[in-house]
């Protein structure tokens, strides 16, 4: 039979399927994956930072002393020991975190949709940041919510939006405190304390996503809002940023109440995290591997930023703004308010130029003349001659 003669099947999909997008960002990865292309695109860590031959050694070790339990079926909660380690690595600033408050999982990108799972029903109301991470808004959105944007300023989040009339009926807040994806901001000390306070009376749990809270250009990383009420924050992490994306190793802090309803969750999801992956996470770390090897991330991050900012200031024409972060992997853009920048996308990526556009990160009431870069994979050279040929464009706009 001739392949033409073969239909496709009309299987009906349900009502959650059909309205499923693709990413944006994921979309824009398909063009960057050309090598002409010079991509502020992907939040993706740079390669340069992976310790390979540490977690080679790593993974031999296991292979030769306990590769049935590495390689066998394990239990849904993580593996103990790297429980363990996370649990002593959060019990600071008298929080005591106990290892049964930890549930590892696939990435914390599961973690938020566990999350999801638990605690969205739909048309619930669900509090986000203005803009927020995109892939919150997508993991969330799976359980159908209603967004509701809390405001925000150049430090972050204002706590005293959260009033009761925003916040009524809410399931969760869901934050990024540490150089947020978008924005790069970093919210203070005392913004973190009013946070922790309204936790402790909110009748819903207040999500503190943290997975470049390591990132700190200068090696002084804030308190967690975690540390300051640890029975009432829900804390996210992941060794994605510090090790490497492709192990998908995270977790999640969390009451015992609440983590029994997530490992129910997670055991329908996917039994349990891969137990090789977990093992070769703990035997990298366990000996303080991180606490010399994070300040090698820094200091390449906070060199390439330095470009970047250096780099915007030299090009950019009058009427472009953008936050200088202190950490992190991404610069926020403010154009003038006539350009879109999924148009000028478009222009750029003719250019072999390529960004994320602001738009999808609102979850409503998008500001269509916002950008986002991440310089974290771009040498300086590459980074000047980028940003040089989108000023070019912008500046034609203006």
């Amino acid at each position: 039979m001739d392949q033409s003669d073969l239909k496709a099947p009309t299987w009906q999909l349900s009502e959650r399927a059909r309205k499923l997008t693709s990413s944006a960002i994921r979309e824009i990865l398909k063009v960057t994956e050309r090598p002409e292309v010079i991509s502020f695109a992907g939040g993706l860590p740079s390669p340069a930072t992976f310790p390979a031959e540490r977690m080679r050694e790593a993974s031999d070790r296991i292979l030769r002393d306990a590769p049935a339990a590495a390689l066998q079926y394990s239990a849904t909660e993580g593996y103990l020991p790297l429980r363990e380690w996370i649990a002593q690595r959060y019990s600071v600033n008298g929080a005591q975190i106990r290892p049964s408050q930890v549930l590892i999982t696939t990435g914390s990108q599961q973690a938020l949709d566990l999350l999801g799972k638990v605690l969205v029903c739909p048309d619930s109301p669900v509090l986000v940041e203005t803009p927020t991470y995109l892939g919150a808004l997508q993991s969330f959105s799976m359980y159908e919510p209603r967004y509701v944007q809390v405001a925000t300023d150049e430090q972050g989040l204002i706590p005293e939006a959260l009033t009761p009339e925003l916040t009524a009926g809410a399931r969760l807040l869901y934050a990024q405190p540490n150089f947020q994806n978008p924005t790069g901001r970093r919210l203070p000390v005392e913004r973190r304390r009013a946070l922790a306070a309204f936790a402790k009376t909110a009748p819903f749990p207040v999500i503190e996503d943290d997975p470049y809270g390591a990132l700190d250009y200068a090696g002084e990383p804030l308190p967690t809002m975690l540390s300051m009420a640890p029975d009432h924050i829900v804390h996210l992490g992941s060794f994605s940023k510090v090790l490497a994306p492709g192990l998908r190793v995270g977790y999640i802090i969390a009451p015992e109440e609440l983590i029994f309803k997530l490992v129910q969750a997670k055991q329908a999801t996917d039994l349990h995290t891969p137990s090789f992956t977990q093992r070769i996470v703990y035997e990298v770390i366990k000996d303080g591997f991180l606490d010399t090897h994070v300040p090698t991330i820094r200091e390449l991050y906070r060199d390439q930023c330095a470009a970047m900012l250096a780099s915007l200031e030299r090009y950019m024409p009058e009427g472009v703004s953008w936050n200088r972060p202190e950490g992190g992997m991404f610069v926020w853009v403010n154009l003038p308010e006539q350009i879109d920048s999924m148009k000028l996308l478009e222009e750029a990526v003719a250019q072999n130029v390529a960004f994320v556009p602001g738009g999808p990160f609102f979850a409503s009431e998008a500001q269509h003349n916002t950008l986002r870069l991440s310089f974290v994979t771009v040498p300086p050279a590459k980074i000047d001659e980028g940003v040089s040929r989108l000023a070019a464009l912008i500046r034609a706009k203006v």
